[in-house]
């Protein structure tokens, strides 16, 4: 938890008042002087980390409250936000920063307000599509960000549960699964425990889809086309439901989501998650991924799974006091739709204008299954090693469409080294650092070549006289 020094005033005072204290009470609480707590709750001074220590120690506080790590995460939220066009208000960063440090649970609320608006806004348009193309009948709307608020859920969790974790680890040691080859213990687990037939989905079936269950029958099916690693993950997806139901619920009770589909979605998700926690089981997992310093390829073998598992489930990892590199874990398509992102830490993708055309992600289609590296520098200052490969799948035989997606995992430059994948990179060197942003319409690079929208809340310099490099030039002042 990073307790350097930022404007934390407010959520001392809200620390304060919530048990009913004065300034007085608290600062003899804290053995300093009541003035001493005056200048900290107005931000004069900063909350130290000896200070921090004592509220831990006197009042069991959660100490992730004030730490900046949280305010750097809701300020490129906020970000997203200002950055709406549909608003048009202009906001600067530089004030986002300061409402997300000193108020961040007004931040919370200005987050929350907008994704309700954007939902409302989408729902409107989508009904209005729909009534204009629609015959007759009745018209049934899905939530257009049910899925980004699901990815959220994980976001705000640093992609990690850890009561997921320790239930599908103590199912593995309990039930003596084999690492690399998972299928056949789970399979007697569901057959033995659960009463459940474990079949091969028939005829055309099999290639629509993975997995299906028939509650009446208590009958499991899986599509002949998957691996035996895939087989797995879905025979372990299904056994979440049985085996952590009451875990899942909970997890998406206290979410407070929005609507019924996205409980549902939010299930699934955290299935999928239990699922990973049980084939890439979190001791031996991260035991290995030290072992062979991150190499994705020996850790596909090792455990019998595909690359993108390994990819995803290394984005989990934070387990306090066994935390392994915090990684960034994003999964794209060709057009630069994003299926999937998660993030250990506080890097964020943004919502608006696209992602980063000079990403290695986006590089990595031109060399198919090839692992590229790529050091990079976001706009403040930010360092870090991407690595990236294109994964892909067909659910039939020749001439049956295939998908394909570049995987892109990433980490602080800090921790760079633990890797396989930074040896023969020269971290120290700052001219090997690629300068990328988190999309056109909120980056404050005013020189890149390569942008595509300017940059919403910069005034640009138009000049029929001059033809600068850079697409869009801002106007000083």
């Amino acid at each position: 938890m990073s307790l350097r020094k930022a404007k934390v005033g407010v959520r001392l005072r809200r620390f304060r008042e919530q048990r009913g204290l004065t300034q007085a009470a608290l600062a003899q609480a804290l053995g300093i002087s009541p003035s001493y707590v005056n200048q900290m709750e107005s931000n004069q001074r900063p909350v130290t980390a000896p200070v921090l220590l004592k509220l831990a120690d006197v009042f069991d506080a959660d100490l992730q409250q004030f730490s900046t790590d949280e305010a750097d995460r809701l300020a490129i939220r906020l970000r997203d936000v200002i950055a709406d066009p549909s608003i048009g208000e202009q906001v600067s960063q530089a004030e986002s920063r300061e409402l997300a440090e000193s108020m961040p649970e007004v931040a919370r609320y200005l987050l929350e307000l907008h994704r309700r608006y954007r939902h409302t806004l989408e729902a409107n348009q989508t009904i209005s599509s729909q009534i204009q193309g629609a015959e007759g009948g009745s018209l049934r709307l899905s939530s257009p960000t049910a899925h980004e608020e699901v990815r959220d859920l994980f976001y705000d969790q640093h992609n990690h549960f850890p009561v997921l974790d320790e239930l599908a680890e103590s199912l593995f040691e309990e039930y003596a699964l084999t690492v690399g080859n998972t299928e056949p213990g789970i399979s007697a687990l569901l057959r033995v425990r659960h009463k459940t037939e474990i079949a091969e989905l028939p005829g055309e079936q099999a290639a629509n889809f993975e997995r299906r269950y028939v509650p009446a029958e208590r009958k499991l099916e899986l599509s002949p086309m998957l691996s035996p690693g895939q087989r797995a993950f879905q025979l372990a997806t299904h056994l979440a439901f049985m085996e952590a139901g009451e875990q899942l619920r909970a997890i998406v009770a206290e979410a407070g989501l929005s609507s019924d589909e996205t409980r549902e979605l939010a299930m699934i998700g955290l299935a999928n998650y239990f699922a990973g926690a049980l084939v890439l089981p979190y001791g031996r997992f991260l035991e290995a991924a030290e072992s062979l310093r991150y190499d994705i390829n020996l850790l596909q073998r090792r455990f019998g799974v595909g690359y993108e598992t390994v990819a995803h489930r290394l984005s989990t990892l934070q387990r306090p006091g066994a935390k392994a590199v915090p990684f960034f874990f994003i999964r794209v398509d060709r057009a630069g739709n994003i299926s999937k992102r998660q993030s250990a830490t506080d890097f964020h993708f943004s919502r608006v204008g696209g992602t980063c055309p000079l990403w290695n992600v986006y590089e990595a289609f031109a060399h198919p299954g090839q692992i590229r590296t790529q050091l990079t520098e976001m706009p403040d200052g930010r360092k870090y090693l991407w690595v990236a490969r294109t994964v892909a799948r067909s659910n039939g035989g020749y001439g049956t469409p295939a998908k394909t997606f570049a995987i892109g995992l990433g980490c602080d430059l800090q921790h760079a080294s633990r890797l396989v994948y930074a040896d023969g990179l020269d971290l120290a060197n700052p001219t090997a650092l690629v300068p990328i942003g988190p999309g056109c319409k909120v980056c404050e690079r005013e020189r890149c070549p390569q942008r595509a929208f300017p940059a919403i809340g910069r005034r640009l310099e138009i000049d029929q006289h001059r033809s600068p490099f850079a697409p869009y030039s801002v106007a000083a002042g």
